[in-house]
């Protein structure tokens, strides 16, 4: 009998790959997930009808979903914080005097 009914691929040298998310989207999706459940039981504690709070959350974690994989399948496995070290890095340097090279 199988260990688990979900499979979690996982090769030689190869990001842990699941249902389609890759390597830090999975920790993304689950870290989403528990602030939505805590987000829920503040909304819940608050006095706000459990359906309202039921169909917010529904709806949020939907979008969440669906951005996750969208990022996952855009991005890959590293690119997205290649873009976000793209996105820091300065466009171009200006030197308004030589003494910084005469330094050198």
């Amino acid at each position: 009998m199988a260990n688990s009914v979900y499979k979690i691929n996982k090769g030689i040298n190869q990001s842990i790959e699941f249902k389609g998310l890759k390597a830090q989207y999975i920790w993304y999706l689950g870290g989403g997930i528990v602030m939505l459940m805590i987000l829920f039981a503040a909304l819940y504690i608050i006095g706000i009808p459990s359906l309202a709070c039921v169909v917010f959350i529904g709806t949020a974690g939907g979008l969440l979903v669906f951005k996750i994989y969208r990022m996952s399948n855009r991005y890959g496995e590293y690119g997205m914080m290649k873009a976000i070290a793209r996105r820091q890095a300065p466009k171009c340097i200006k030197a308004y005097s030589r003494a910084m090279f005469i330094k050198l």
